[in-house]
Formats: structure tokens, sequence, C-alpha cells
């Protein structure tokens, strides 16, 4: 299955319910030998089973000439369905069903194999299908006469295609902030020097590739021949060595350089090539012998200073295209090797799809990959403009992304890596989304790209893996990412129940995103509630009871009072905090603009979003196309000093001495309206 990792040293063992193992004779299809065959084997398991539903792994192995393009029929036997699949496509028809290759997993070669997923629904019986037939011939696993099965291990790494190396690389996660630091050497960013532990730890988490930005500049003579620092070059070498050690698969590149001074290159074209150059002259040589997976990417985030899109569009052509002379130029290992070329700004957008498109027509080269980076739906993605909540436009725009993708490079037998992925508004602080809402991203995300055959590289410059303790500082995060490479996580419409403190409890319902998963039970710790005492579920509301509310709610003091864990059939499980509250309160207060901020007494509540408005009901502070401001940008609570900031950042968008009316939103759903008047740096806030 994509996302599991294919390795010598470490085996994944799976619990199976059921095992079928169908085999037979297959006969040449098609005179095309693209589509030749002359036996396979199909494995049919159901991996895990519940009341109603059930998750099926199929593996097909290959066992004659190379077959491009397949589909596998089955008759299922008990009147079961599919309600979800991942790395096929699939129409039904009654009981027989019909999976169907992706673009990324379309070619099996001699004694390869291919997998793919689903869950399914059944009722009584659960049997194992009869018989299957591979482009349209029926299977026993053999070649004419019966014969042992061969072996059924995938073809080494060096014999793969792109599209097979590159869907290897999933997940990969980003060394970020490292090599990549701009200053004397890869602390200057505040982490840590990269050792082998920290690689071994990050291929232990299930991880298997990494990618490696680097920047250049502070390593490389300024003047011709633009040498590069060999002992600079010593240390990217060795940290490469370090995830080959880890059976990691590595891409590196050039990263700050790209805005550093490679922006420049509309105005600086001669030296921006001839430094651009001698960096991969001399990175192509140092890893000229490099196992393929050692990977090369031509530029991070590509840009180009005071240019049109049709210019900066040719400008990045060209260095692609001398990115590719340069490297194959070299041979060895970097004839064949799997480059990867990026879009404009490495956008997802239609015109920048096409253009890098038209580059790899050019090239004509199949050892060729596409890379975009994706940071999501960008009000939502910094908290702005009201953008609290995971929607459906917030929903729209990652499948939009991803399908444009697909349908450019996927489909054509492209693989595209998403590079760097995650939340803009990581980069302010990792709690500007709320964890819920944050987590039903990300679910989706890894759900969504695995459909689409897309490799993710979790960008992470430090705020998510701990490079110290070798622990996730959000593990719930990590928990609901680890689990989309393999299934869908099921979610509900809040992971939190805010209860008044003095008021009366009552039954509280949620909305259950079931995501194709089956609500299994709610728990507290390893202690499984009962449904009908403490909790009901009808159709896809869950009810907490009031007894049981009351019970979690305890001395009902401020804040989280309990955890309980939705739990499914598969996946990660939902966290339902109990929350006591009551209604937030301000105090009045003065300060200077570079340090005011609000005394407030949260009681139990959180900060969902702040409004700005001047007297006459125009939007105030930055972004004034909207009255809702950026979370960690233009205000920013402190639970534990009981205060809300507001930086210079938002009063240098503010009209002296007008007042501005500020309305605290909270997730309780209360609200609090606050006014504040800056004149001559100096700020007074009070309550009317």
């Amino acid at each position: 299955m994509q996302g599991v990792k294919r390795r010598t040293r470490r085996l994944i063992a799976l619990a199976i319910a059921a095992v079928a193992t169908v085999a037979a004779g297959l006969a040449i299809l098609a005179p095309s030998a693209a589509y030749a065959a002359e036996g396979c084997k199909v494995e049919y398991k159901v991996a895990s089973e519940w009341g109603g539903g059930f998750t099926g792994d199929v593996k097909i192995t290959n066992l004659g000439d190379a077959i491009n393009g397949w589909n596998l029929v089955w008759t299922f036997p008990n009147g079961q369905r599919i309600t979800q699949i991942w790395n096929a496509s699939y129409t039904s028809s009654g009981d027989q069903v019909t999976a169907k290759s992706l673009g990324y997993n379309k070619s099996i070669a001699k004694d390869a194999s291919v997998s793919f997923g689903f869950n399914g629904s059944w009722s009584g019986t659960n049997g194992v299908p009869a018989q299957f037939k591979l482009n349209g011939v029926v299977c026993t696993g053999s070649i004419g006469e019966p014969s042992t099965p061969p072996t059924t291990t995938p073809p080494p790494t060096g014999g793969a295609t792109a599209m097979e190396t590159v869907a290897a690389m999933e997940p990969g996660w980003n060394l970020g902030n490292t090599l990549d630091a701009v200053g004397a050497d890869e602390t200057a960013w505040g982490n840590p020097r990269v050792t082998q532990e920290l690689v071994n730890n990050i291929a232990a988490q299930g991880y298997n590739s990494i990618r490696i930005p680097i920047t250049w500049d502070n390593h490389q003579s300024k003047t011709a021949p633009y040498a590069v620092e060999d002992a600079y070059l010593d240390r990217v070498q060795e940290v490469v060595g370090y995830a080959l050690n880890a059976d990691l698969h590595v891409l590196i590149n050039i990263h700050h350089d790209s805005w550093i001074w490679m922006a420049d290159m509309n105005t600086n074209r001669t030296v921006v090539e001839a430094r651009y150059e001698a960096i991969w002259t001399e990175l192509a040589t140092r890893f000229r012998d490099a196992p393929p997976e050692v990977l090369f990417e031509s530029v991070n985030e590509p840009q180009f200073n005071n240019v049109d899109d049709a210019t900066a569009h040719a400008l990045l052509d060209d260095l692609n295209v001398q990115f590719h002379e340069i490297v194959r130029g070299t041979g060895g290992g970097n004839a064949t090797r799997v480059l990867v070329l990026p879009t404009l700004h490495t956008s997802a957008d239609q015109v920048h799809l096409d253009s890098l498109s038209s580059t790899i027509t050019s090239l004509n080269d199949p050892n060729i990959a596409a890379t975009i980076h994706f940071y999501g739906f960008w009000p939502f993605s910094v908290n702005v403009a009201g953008y609290t909540k995971y929607n459906a436009e917030v929903q729209a725009d990652i499948e939009g992304y991803f399908n444009r993708a697909y349908d450019e490079f996927v489909a054509n037998d492209i693989p595209v890596i998403v590079g760097e992925w995650g939340l803009l508004g990581f980069d302010a602080h990792t709690g500007t989304v709320e964890q819920g809402e944050k987590l039903k991203f990300f679910e989706y995300v890894g759900y969504y790209a695995k459909q689409k055959g897309l490799t993710l590289q979790l960008w992470d410059n430090g705020q998510h893996f701990n490079r110290t303790t070798y622990q996730w500082r959000d593990a719930e995060l990590y928990n609901m990412m680890k689990a989309s490479w393999t299934s869908r996580s099921g979610t509900a419409s809040s992971d939190q129940v805010y209860v008044a403190k003095s008021g009366t409890v009552a039954d509280v319902s949620l909305t259950l995103n079931l995501n194709g998963t089956t609500f299994q039970g709610l728990r507290l710790g390893a202690t499984n509630l009962v449904q009908g005492t403490d909790y009901t579920v009808s159709g896809s509301t869950l009810t907490i009871k009031a007894s049981r509310l009351t019970s979690l709610l305890g001395d009902r003091n401020y804040g989280v009072k309990a955890d309980l864990h939705a739990v499914f059939s598969q996946g990660a499980p939902w966290r339902i905090s109990i929350i006591s509250y009551d209604q937030p309160t301000m105090s009045a207060a003065t300060g200077a603009s570079s340090t005011f901020a609000i005394p407030t007494q949260f009681k139990g509540d959180q900060l969902a979003t702040m409004e700005a408005k001047y007297a006459d009901g125009t939007n105030a502070g930055p972004q004034n196309w909207t009255s809702y401001k950026e979370f960690a940008r233009a205000f920013s609570p402190d639970y534990t000093a009981g205060t809300i900031s507001l930086p210079t950042a938002f009063w240098n968008d503010v009209a002296d001495g007008q007042k501005v009316t500020l309305t605290f939103h909270f997730w309780s759903g209360k609200t609090v309206t606050y006014y504040v008047t800056e004149s001559g740096g100096n700020v007074t806030g009070s309550l009317t």
C-alpha cells in the first residue's frame, strides 16, 4: 500500500482477519507489449472488520511481461459494497467490482506488485471473492502450468520508474531551518546540529524520505569561479549519508538562494547563471555515484524581482533546463537520477503548472518529477477574515489544488512531490488555528493527497518534532498525520464542549464526521463509557448525557475538566474536551503601543478571533479589507499571563487619535467588546 515503507531492515506486521490467494494463467491480451501479461497472483486480505464494515487490502503481483495500465474485476459473494478506495479508482455493477489503476501505479513490471485498499460494508457474512480477472483474463497464479509462485519482493529502487521512486518517498519530512539557515552554520536559526540519531528517529516515526533544504550563499565565493566551500559540501554529504544509513530517500536543493541572489536574474543574469552552474556542477560531481535514493531539486520556491509572470516563467525554464543539462552531463548515476523541477513560486495555479509542463515536455526525460508546495486556504491557514473553522471552502481549496497537480502531471505519468506542506500560521504560532480545526485539515490533506498519488513532505522548522528529546510537540497532530498514511480518521463538529460554570448542565450533542469509518464508542482514559447511559448515538449525532457531564465537571473550576475520546473503526481517536467556563471579562488599561496588552480573565474560555472597527463602522488595523484581524499577528492571547496583546503591527495601521471598537470572539460563543485609542504612541483601553 502506498505510504507503507518497504525496507529490508524494518518490517511491519499486519493483523489479518481473512486471507485469500487466487492464482491463474494469463494470456496475452493485446498486440501492444506494454499490456502483455502471462500470469498473475492476487492476494485479498480483510485487514480489519467491525459491525457492518471492513477494510480490504488487495495486492496484485504480475508474473509475466510488464503491464502498463490495469483493471481488476471480482464479484463479492455476500453483497458487500465498497464505500471508499485508495490507490485505485473503481466502478461497480451489483456485486461486480472493477478496480482501475491510477496514473502513478499503472505500470507493473515482471515479478513486481502493486497494492490498493478500500473500506467496505457487509452484513451477515463477509466472504472472500472466488475469482479475480486482471485485464479481462482469469488469474490462478502461474504461467501456463501451475508452479510455485515467484517472489513478490518489489524490484530494487535502482530499477524503479520516477513514479515508483516518488511513491516510495511517501510520507516525507523536511529538515527545515538547519542547512538552509542564513548565517554562519546550521545552528544559526536555533536548531541543533544534525546527527545520525536525529535522522534515525525521524525514520522511526514512519517517514520514508527526508528533504534537506540547503542555502549556499554564505558558503560560496561571490567572485568567479564561484567555488563552494569544500567543508560545507563535506557536511552536506555527511547529512545525506545519515539519511541513506536510515533507509530514507533524500532530496537536496538550492533553497533560500532563490530570494537572496537568484531573484535578480533578470537584471544580473550572467552572475546568477554562473553561480547556479557552479553549485550544481559541484553537487552533481560530488553525488555522481550516490544511489538513486538521492534526488536533486533545482531550486526552492523560485521567484524573480520586478518581472511579470511570462518573463518569470521564461527565466525559470532557463534555470530548470540548465540544471538538467549540468546534472545529466556528469554521467554515472546522474544519467538517470530523478530530478525534481518546481513551478514558479512552487504554486499549483494553472498558469504555473502549464509553464512547467511545457518545460518537462521539452526535456523528454522519463526521470523527471514536479514539485509544488501547499499551505492551505490562506485565510484559514493564518486565521484571518473570520475563517476560524475548517469548512467546505477550505476543503474545496485542498481538492482544487491537488486536482490541478494530478491532472497536469500525475495523470500523464509525471510524479508530484508536495515538497512542503502545513499551515502558514505555524510561522507565527502553532496555536493560530484551533486544535480540532487544525486536525481536520491535516486529516483531509493526507487522505486527499493519497487519492491523487501525491507525495507529501511535511515542513518542520523545529516546531513539530523536538530535535533534542525526539518527541512530537503535538502528539495529537502527529497521530492524525500518521493515521492518514493508511486510512481515514473520524472527526466531529468540535473538539470542545463548553459548560457554563454556574449554569444548569444539559445534554450536549456533536455531529460526527465518520469519513467512511464506523463509530465504536466513547472512552474516558481506558474506560469505555456506557451507550444509552453516558451517551447516545443517532445516525451521525453523538449526544453526551447531562448526568455524565456533571460527573466529569466535578468541582466545576475553570478549564478542561476531562478529555473523552471518540473511537472509530480505524484511524486516530477524536478528543472531546469537557470545559468549565464563564463569560470572559477585561479591564481598562493604558500603556505604550509597543507593549500594550489588555488584562483578561479568560475564565476557562479560549479566543477564536478579533474584530476591529472605527466608530463609523469602517475596518481598522492591518488587512483593512476585513474587520477580522490575523491571529498571532494583530493580536495574541496569553492564557498564563491573563492578557491579550496588540503588537506594533496592529498599531502601525491604526489612525492616530481615533477610537477603535474591538470585538473578541471566544470559542464558547461568548463575545467581549473593548475600546482602544492610540495617540502619539500611547494607548488607552476601556470597556466604554
